[in-house]
């Protein structure tokens, strides 16, 4: 097999490459002077069981974009197996039709995917699990939980695990917060909130006693940080001994970074499924584990047509 990186996930794509002691394979992608993408790939692929790692993070449309030229290279090239590993999924959070007119854009992008010579997708933590059924092809949704209770197990100590408390920003995301709770024999919390309009939320209430705890918020995104950071004060003024927060994907656009750093949040722990830029490295409340190790070995397993599920356990 082969392993290529788009240029959205070039630090994560070298990372999952060290962990199957593998080179990347050489390719070159340049931008002409209207900003239209070329692809050229270096090394013979054919008959080649290909596994394209690219975010499509933003700048999303170019990173899209770049990811289908670069199938269809391989596919020209008579690759003989093309795996998307789409360590984050742009356009998740248009999953269904929010009203009249509008689009479902998450479908039209896996349609996209697809045409375009994807035999496979491997992602992580769809923002949205019904997502996975956009594709018509075989598509593997991991999820970034035994990440973070690894790294809770390591930065957290005894005593403090005893008090520890999870909390789900929302009713959507209650199964990800009990699945992990379970782990530690661990009480959940939940948040209700009301959204006046898009990009906009106010807390309402808080539905679990967190008086005295150390309280983890689970999403898979954070964006602006603005519903988070409201989260995390409200659980403060409930009572919450301290509030972190572990999020898969840092979109963080601005102004997330001053959000977190003004808030109550201790820390906000993310993953690499993005590259982030110089600002969200030096902001000393964020800190970054990654998912190599991880989607490394869902790699090794889909090329040796083993058991994915595995790693669910």
């Amino acid at each position: 097999m082969k392993l290529l990186s788009g240029t959205a996930s070039e630090g994560l794509s070298a990372d999952i490459a060290d962990v199957l002691d593998m080179p990347l394979t050489d390719v070159t992608i340049t931008r002409f002077r209207d900003q239209e993408i070329f692809v050229r790939i270096n090394e013979n692929v054919r008959g080649e069981d290909i596994f394209l790692i690219q975010s499509t993070s933003a700048p999303a449309n170019d990173h899209l974009m770049e990811l289908l030229i670069m199938m269809d290279a391989l596919l020209r090239a008579s690759a003989a197996r093309v795996t998307a590993v789409i360590p984050y999924f742009g356009y998740a959070r248009q999953d269904r039709k929010v009203g009249g007119r509008t689009p479902i854009t998450a479908k039209l992008v896996a349609n996209l995917i697809s045409r375009a010579g994807a035999d496979r997708v491997l992602t992580l933590d769809l923002h949205a699990g019904q997502i996975q059924g956009f594709f018509d092809i075989p598509t593997d949704n991991l999820f970034g939980q035994p990440v973070f209770e690894a790294d809770i197990r390591a930065e957290y100590s005894r005593k403090d695990l005893k008090d520890i408390m999870f909390i789900s920003p929302d009713t959507g995301g209650v199964v990800r917060a009990r699945a992990l709770a379970k782990k530690f024999e661990a009480d959940i919390a939940i948040i209700d909130k009301r959204r006046p309009k898009a990009g906009e939320s106010e807390v309402m209430n808080i539905i679990g006693d967190v008086t005295g705890r150390n309280c983890i918020i689970l999403d898979d995104i954070i964006d602006s940080g603005g519903t988070l950071c409201k989260a995390a004060d409200a659980l403060m003024a409930q009572g919450a001994k301290q509030v972190s927060a572990y999020i898969t994907h840092g979109v963080l656009s601005d102004p997330a970074v001053d959000n977190v750093n003004k808030s109550a949040l201790k820390e906000v722990v993310i993953t690499d499924t993005i590259m982030q830029p110089q600002k969200v490295k030096d902001c000393t409340k964020i800190r970054e584990v990654s998912v190599a190790r991880l989607l490394g070995e869902a790699i090794r397993r889909i090329a040796n047509a083993e058991s994915v599920s595995k790693l669910f356990d």
